[in-house]
């Protein structure tokens, strides 16, 4: 059995069996921060997703998003509704999740996807369509985008730098090129900034 088939099987069985702490089976790295459920709305347990995927979208088709139960331990909750509220947020309906109170203990909590859902759903102009590219400075790769934060004037990227997060500024004067099919970030950044991180 091949390991796609044993985490669906898995994925199966704690849907079937309604298991409360239900197995995770896709490594962390294959994970994409998508957002947060900001707030419960409604009287049936509805959840408020706000998004950095840079379109509008019923998340339509997807099967589950995924909450970070612990470092690097992720819970998948399986979507029974969604539609599309505004460009940055989406209304959710999760299975089990029926009053408010349930709703409310979910949030507020950041959103995953797994990295074939996220590849379907993020825009491919948007800056969180950056993540899982590798950053290159100086003609070296530096490291794998690991998470993106839109500012106004920039876009702060959390990068692997050896065993350390760093954040890396993106902006008009140290973004030099994005080469979609290689997945590479050209970065020329300022005299120094790394050696904080090293």
């Amino acid at each position: 059995m091949k390991n796609g088939e044993w985490c669906i099987g898995v994925q199966y069985l704690n849907r079937l069996y309604d298991i409360q702490n239900p197995v995770s089976c896709i490594p962390m790295q294959q994970y994409f921060k998508i957002g947060k459920l900001a707030a419960s709305t409604g009287l049936k347990g509805e959840l408020v997703l706000q998004h950095s995927l840079g379109k509008k979208t019923s998340l339509k088709a997807l099967e589950a998003i995924f909450l970070e139960d612990k470092k690097n331990s992720f819970i998948p909750y399986f979507i029974q509704s969604a539609r599309i509220r505004n460009e940055q947020e989406t209304i959710v309906k999760l299975e089990g999740v029926d009053i408010v109170e349930a709703a409310r203990k979910l949030t507020p909590r950041e959103v995953w996807l797994a990295e074939a859902d996220f590849k379907r759903f993020a825009a491919k102009a948007s800056p969180i369509a950056l993540l899982g590219f590798m950053m290159v400075h100086a003609g070296k790769e530096i490291g794998e985008i690991i998470e993106v934060i839109e500012q106004p004037h920039q876009v702060l990227c959390t990068i692997l730098l050896g065993d350390k997060e760093a954040l890396i500024p993106i902006h008009k004067e140290s973004l030099r090129k994005v080469d979609i099919n290689k997945r590479r970030v050209y970065v020329d950044l300022p005299e120094g900034l790394l050696d904080i991180y090293r």
